[in-house]
């Protein structure tokens, strides 16, 4: 099968990884070959591409799964550490994975099929289909655990504070007030657990042996209701729209009753993740102006 790589795919794997992402990218098709021939695998065509290359795979015994190939010093070590951890609870099982090759063999969800399919037409829903994988991915840190606090995220407020000195590309005040709440939120966390750690509609897929798996963990340890933040302004945080942006009073009372976390720290988390989803697409050269940013100016006045 020619391994195809999308414009999207070069171009998101040069900016992070600079000429190490180049050099995979040039390695990929063999890569790709030699994965899938020393794990007896036959592969479909590839899913839409972003980071990672990532398609269909059916093993030697007739069994689905799914193939994740990525630069090695990106996240994958950490996606494979969380979901050792999990253990096919509230997540794909982790298969098999070659971290020297950057490459996982994961579960495949079937029937597959995310809870943003749901929103907005049964909102309440997908909402509960999050926050159901969510009580059962937080979980006490296993020992030996090596996955990152995420307090390590406060630098990217000050490194993006930094390097734009003014209103442009972000309101400062909005920059500065998340920063310091991140790390208030941080220091008053009522328990440090296993968090996904990018938790939204789009990594929940419809399942089988649990009707919701989620996919794609970046395995953090901290406050539980850092993985409320992405919930309020997904899916599809392009999309502008006043009905998204009007589902978020709703979901956020429903987020602090299921996870049982206060709803003046749901607002902040969702204020503070939405400005710092912001920051991390100006510290990639994008453009800053999604929904996540409308999700953020929204709640800053309900601040405490």
């Amino acid at each position: 099968m020619p391994v195809l790589v999308p414009p999207a795919l070069a171009s998101n794997v040069v900016e992070t990884w600079a000429d190490e992402g180049a050099r995979w990218l040039a390695r990929l098709p063999a890569l790709v070959a030699d994965v899938a021939r020393d794990w007896q695998l036959t592969l479909g065509a590839p899913y839409l591409l972003s980071f990672h290359w990532v398609a269909p795979a059916t093993r030697a015994d007739g069994s689905p799964a799914v193939l994740k190939l990525g630069v090695p010093a990106g996240h994958l070590a950490h996606e494979a550490q969380a979901l050792r951890a999990y253990g096919g609870h509230g997540a794909v099982r982790l298969l098999a994975d070659d971290l020297d090759r950057g490459a996982l063999l994961l579960e495949r969800a079937e029937p597959g099929g995310p809870a943003a399919a749901l929103v907005p037409r049964d909102d309440e829903a997908a909402t509960a289909a999050l926050i159901g994988v969510g009580r059962r991915l937080h979980r006490a840190v296993p020992d030996g655990c090596t996955l990152p606090d995420l307090r390590k995220e406060s630098e990217s407020f000050r490194a993006h504070l930094r390097r734009f000195p003014g209103d442009d590309p972000l309101p400062r005040h909005l920059v500065e007030h998340a920063g310091q709440l991140f790390d208030e939120l941080c220091a008053s966390a009522p328990e440090h657990l296993l968090l996904h750690g990018d938790l939204h509609h789009d990594n929940v897929l419809r399942a089988g042996r649990e009707p919701w798996l989620a996919i794609d963990p970046h395995g953090v340890v901290g406050d539980p209701g850092y993985d409320c933040g992405a919930m309020l302004y997904n899916p599809q945080p392009w999309r502008r729209e006043e009905d998204l942006l009007a589902l978020v009073p709703a979901r956020i009372e429903q987020l602090a009753d299921g996870f049982a976390i206060p709803v003046d720290r749901v607002v902040a988390w969702g204020f503070v993740m939405g400005v710092l989803s912001e920051v991390w697409t100006a510290q990639g050269s994008g453009t800053p102006g999604s929904r996540a940013l409308d999700v953020a100016t929204m709640l800053y006045p309900r601040l405490s």
